[in-house]
């Protein structure tokens, strides 16, 4: 720990070591299985988990579980001690009470955004979370992206549906874990009714982005938890998470939007954006004109701009990632598969294959 002068410990620093312990202690822990879709099986993951930690011998409780539940979720809840819902007015909320006196280690909470009934002592369900937590009581909870306060408006963008139930993203900010349920993508579009190829199309854009938020919403958390312990414990300067992100390029690729997805992710981790184009012989003139404006918006970005010699795409992009330390590499790929691509794979299928511990992100153009 630092200290003055005179060899005695800095008294804020020493504050703020004592009133980090002081919290860790007071509050039981937070974890929360994050959707960034309707029915990517958050409920299902939620309960799971304390299936999971009851074989391990852990006391684990349900204390607010869906009215309507799939078969699958159904055979969960049953091996599990339901604590009754409590009826207030015309509803129901969880009977905080008398999970504070049944006292278990663990309490699983669904639908963590559940606005209470008039009569009861909080308004939101996130707050009788609050009660559990500060009475040392864990809790693991689950709740979809839309229904975080402070992103509500940019998911209704994406997705066109409203909700009137939210949580503050302060309180997520709390938690220890946040988990980004996440599930194949053609079973989410097949859920959402995107069968054509135009449907699809905007499906897979919108959970792009939807899946970057919920990254970055998780990434945040962890920040700040870290943050909080370096200035408890008197660290000399903040940690965060390295990022290299790599994006790539062509005259028709969707480059706006993975520029900025590539700038946002790069802001967020601490890292840094690199944006490269692999050259092309024989460009037409207005593709040319489109490469230079793609890489002009790469400029703006502050990205690292890179154009590599000609030649085998993937073998370049690979060469450079590796020699850069690149994390991330981002691509645009054309939803129109022919027959020899079906049979043998294209580019991207043999880039994905070698990434060999770089994450590949695909973006549809």
């Amino acid at each position: 720990m630092a200290s003055n002068p005179d060899g005695r410990p800095d008294p804020e620093r020493l504050l703020r070591q004592l009133e980090f312990e002081e919290r860790r202690l007071r509050r039981a822990p937070l974890k929360v299985f994050l959707g960034y879709a309707s029915g990517v099986g958050k409920s299902f993951r939620m309960l799971d988990e304390g299936r999971r930690r009851k074989e391990r011998g852990e006391d684990v409780v349900i204390g607010a579980v869906q009215q309507k539940l799939s078969a699958k979720v159904a055979e969960l809840v049953s091996r599990f001690e339901v604590v009754p819902p409590v009826r207030s007015g015309q509803g129901y909320a969880m009977d905080v009470p008398a999970i504070a006196l049944r006292r278990p280690k663990v309490c699983l909470v669904d639908e963590l955004a559940h606005r209470n009934p008039p009569g009861c002592e909080n308004e939101h369900r996130w707050q009788d979370v609050e009660q559990l937590l500060t009475a040392g009581i864990a809790v693991i909870t689950a709740v979809n992206l839309n229904h975080i306060e402070e992103l509500r408006d940019t998911v209704e963008q994406i997705t066109g549906k409203q909700v009137s139930e939210t949580v503050p993203k302060a309180f997520l900010m709390r938690a220890e874990e946040i988990a980004v349920v996440d599930a194949p993508p053609d079973e989410i579009l097949e859920r959402l009714g995107a069968r054509s190829e135009g449907d699809r199309l905007v499906a897979e854009r919108r959970l792009s982005e939807l899946r970057e938020m919920a990254l970055l919403l998780a990434a945040e958390a962890v920040d700040l938890q870290l943050q909080s312990y370096i200035e408890a414990h008197a660290a000399s300067h903040p940690i965060g998470a390295q990022e290299r992100i790599m994006v790539c390029i062509t005259p028709r690729s969707n480059a706006r939007v993975m520029i900025e997805s590539g700038r946002r992710n790069a802001q967020r981790f601490r890292g840094e954006l690199i944006v490269v184009y692999v050259r092309q012989p024989f460009v037409p003139a207005a593709d040319q004109a489109m490469l230079e404006s793609n890489l002009a918006l790469a400029r703006e970005a502050g990205a690292r701009v890179e154009v590599l010699e000609p030649g085998d795409p993937v073998e370049a992009i690979l060469e450079f990632a590796n020699e850069n330390a690149v994390t991330q590499i981002f691509v645009g790929h054309s939803l129109r598969r022919n027959w020899r691509t079906r049979l043998f794979g294209g580019p991207i299928d043999r880039l994905i294959r070698r990434a060999e511990g770089i994450d590949v992100r695909i973006f549809p153009h």
